[in-house]
């Protein structure tokens, strides 16, 4: 029976790597500048895991069939193990995932705990159940006055633009998030309500939307084409349906979108989402 176990452990160990070797293709093309680092990083924790738990199943298969018992009227024996063996193989397995820890931490700490560049496109991002808003400044590059007693979603007011602050008469907000190609971007992370989570997977990147806070993250897409956005945080009955997309567009393009205003801002951007479809 032990020779059984064992036998059946090694075919699971060989079919988990199997399933394994397709990793390329788990992901959709990454567009983000940190988007390899991130790929890297995976496949690094992913190599490291597979190590451990392949070697974890044959001492196992081996501990069966070496230790199994021998007969009916065999007696088991008590062990009291060996200290220096465990003390080694717990250090040994500590270290390694702590670095790989560590080296994943610096790619990490790149998009959240570094401020973004000085000349990064800046847009507010608001979630509420179930839609995400963009804010962006409109051609004066300046984002007017937004407070919660504003906010009225039937004249499509999301995110609480103040209508006397004449900074934000030329303000634009979309439930489409339009960014730059080849630009660092910066994102002002807001919920109205519970948590949200802004989840783009060709950019690798994902962050909870708190009430109560505004979360600053930045990041640089390469690649022009439309992108969803999907919400990754449970976050009411029908959080299922709850997505954006997001266009990432030439740096012309986006230039002339947010130097218009009025009726010629609507026109550029249903003709950049057509184009983009």
């Amino acid at each position: 029976m032990g020779k059984i176990i064992a036998i059946m452990l090694v075919v699971l160990v060989v079919g988990s790597a199997y399933t394994f070797v397709g990793l390329g293709r788990w992901f959709p093309e990454t567009i983000a500048a940190h988007g390899p680092a991130i790929d890297a990083q995976f496949r690094n924790t992913l190599v490291v895991v597979a190590i451990a738990f392949t070697l974890a199943q044959l001492a196992l298969g081996y501990a069966v069939v070496r230790f199994g018992s021998s007969g009916k009227d065999a007696r088991a024996v008590y062990t009291h193990g060996n200290d220096k063996l465990e003390l080694v193989w717990t250090a040994v397995t500590a270290a390694v995932f702590i670095i790989v820890a560590v080296l994943g931490q610096r790619v990490w700490a790149s998009l959240h705990l570094n401020q973004a560049p000085p000349d990064s496109t800046r847009i507010d991002a608001v979630a509420q159940q179930f839609q995400f808003n963009f804010h962006y400044a409109g051609a004066d590059g300046v984002f007017g006055k937004t407070e919660p007693k504003f906010i009225d979603d039937s004249a499509l007011n999301y995110v609480g633009l103040d209508p006397n602050d004449t900074a934000g008469k030329d303000d634009v907000q979309l439930t489409t998030l339009v960014i730059p190609q080849n630009r660092p971007v910066e994102l002002t992370l807001r919920s109205k309500d519970v948590i949200h989570s802004f989840f783009v997977p060709a950019l690798r990147f994902k962050q909870d939307m708190v009430p109560g806070m505004a979360i600053k993250v930045h990041f640089t897409a390469l690649k022009t084409g439309k992108y969803e956005i999907p919400c990754a945080e449970l976050c009411g009955q029908l959080h299922y349906n709850m997505k954006s997309f997001m266009l990432v567009v030439t740096g012309d393009e986006y230039d002339a979108l947010t130097a218009s205003t009025g009726s010629q801002f609507q026109e550029r951007f249903t003709a950049l989402q057509q184009q983009y479809q």
